[in-house]
């Protein structure tokens, strides 16, 4: 992978393809390569960058607290470094908060706005509750309870639960703490959508159990020029459970 220095850490992401600039950013506990699938799929279409956000995979963090327009403004200095002024971004669950906030931080760089199993909505207190208690507990124990929780629920596949799990075990607990608590202070993006005047697509499995599909489908009331795709029987990783009808709808971002 390559890296570049910005906002005090190292941002590593790989590149693919030809065309109009293509971000993809991966979602919580994961990394880059949960795109691996769809990237030759999408590379005759597009010049693809798929970075690891800050403290997973390959890039590094820091050790105080951090924000999604901490994340975003990552993607724009990574950006800049590449030479790169206007891009379509498209983001997994996490990935898609961070999307929306490089959406609402610069406006005037977004071509186009994939949202993949991701929302628009912040944290319930519950939720909000519930991530602090997970940092917590991470940071006393370790990443295993997260991941034991978290398998299942990514998908109902055992091969992809076997994938997902290997992936999520490679990050490190600072990456799970920084992330988590960064998750529970979102903002409500919702507002944000009235002003996309640019392709939006929504891609959402209906067998989603972390972020149900009415989220999505929220998305597409919110913006009537959306395309919005169902993906039957389809649980948290789209871009895995059916990688041609998610690269055929993130095409339509070119």
């Amino acid at each position: 992978m390559k890296k570049v220095n910005v906002n005090g850490i190292e941002l590593a992401y790989t590149r693919h393809g030809k065309g109009n600039p293509l971000v993809l950013l991966h979602g919580f506990p994961l990394d880059h390569q949960i795109w691996d699938e769809i990237v030759p799929l999408l590379e005759n279409r597009f010049d693809l960058i798929l970075p690891d956000l800050r403290g997973f995979g390959d890039s590094t963090t820091v050790d105080t607290p951090y924000t999604m327009d901490d994340f975003a403004s990552d993607i724009a200095g990574l950006l800049d470094q590449l030479g790169i002024q206007k891009t379509a971004i498209a983001g997994h669950s996490m990935g898609g908060y961070v999307a929306l906030a490089f959406a609402r931080l610069s406006p005037d760089r977004v071509t186009g706005l994939g949202l993949v199993a991701s929302q628009t909505l912040a944290d319930p207190p519950d939720r909000k509750e519930g991530r602090y208690k997970s940092a917590a507990e991470v940071a006393e124990k370790g990443i295993n309870g997260v991941v034991d929780t978290m398998t299942s629920k990514f998908t109902s596949d055992p091969i992809l639960q076997k994938f997902a799990r290997g992936n999520m075990e490679k990050q490190q607990p600072s990456a799970y703490i920084g992330a988590l608590k960064a998750m529970a202070e979102r903002q409500d993006t919702t507002p944000l959508l009235a002003s996309m005047n640019y392709p939006v697509v929504v891609i959402h499995g209906d067998a989603d159990v972390l972020i149900p599909v009415e989220r999505g489908r929220e998305v597409k009331s919110a913006v009537p020029h959306a395309h919005l795709v169902e993906l039957k029987g389809v649980g948290h990783l789209p871009m895995l459970e059916a990688k041609e009808e998610t690269a055929r709808a993130l095409s339509m971002l070119g």
